[in-house]
């Protein structure tokens, strides 16, 4: 991946949200990995419910550190009711807020055919013992 973001723009890992606080552990390694690999990338992490902090504040921490375009990448592998109706609804509500601010809402990671290869490879690494 090259970065040919600018400085303003800021990246926003969205995902579910559960009351086990060892669910996000996964969604915050992403973040990490993405921290260390691109260190000039503002990346975030925002939650639908359950668990915190929200997309609203996750917006308003990254306008604080001057970011003017988010693009919110939904950490889900199906593309549900949350995906479909819910998030693009978050987001409506947002750009109405801050009209500053571009949001560019992406499409669920689940949907990437980089991550049904790597969901195979796993699957078939795991049950033939490689």
């Amino acid at each position: 991946m090259t970065t040919n973001l600018n400085a303003q723009t800021g990246v926003i890992l969205f995902a579910h949200g559960s009351r086990d606080p060892l669910w996000r552990l996964p969604i915050d390694a992403v973040a990490q990995q993405m921290t260390e690999r691109w260190p000039g990338l503002a990346v975030a992490c925002a939650f639908l419910e359950l668990t915190t902090p929200d997309l609203a504040s996750t917006v308003e921490a990254m306008m604080m550190r001057g970011m003017t375009h988010l693009r919110i990448v939904p950490m889900f592998l199906g593309v549900g009711r949350h995906a479909r109706e819910d998030l693009p609804g978050l987001v409506n509500d947002l750009i109405q807020a801050y009209p500053q601010v571009q949001f560019e809402l992406l499409p669920a990671i689940g949907e990437h055919p980089a991550m049904t290869r790597l969901m195979a490879n796993i699957a078939a690494n795991q049950a033939t013992g490689s």
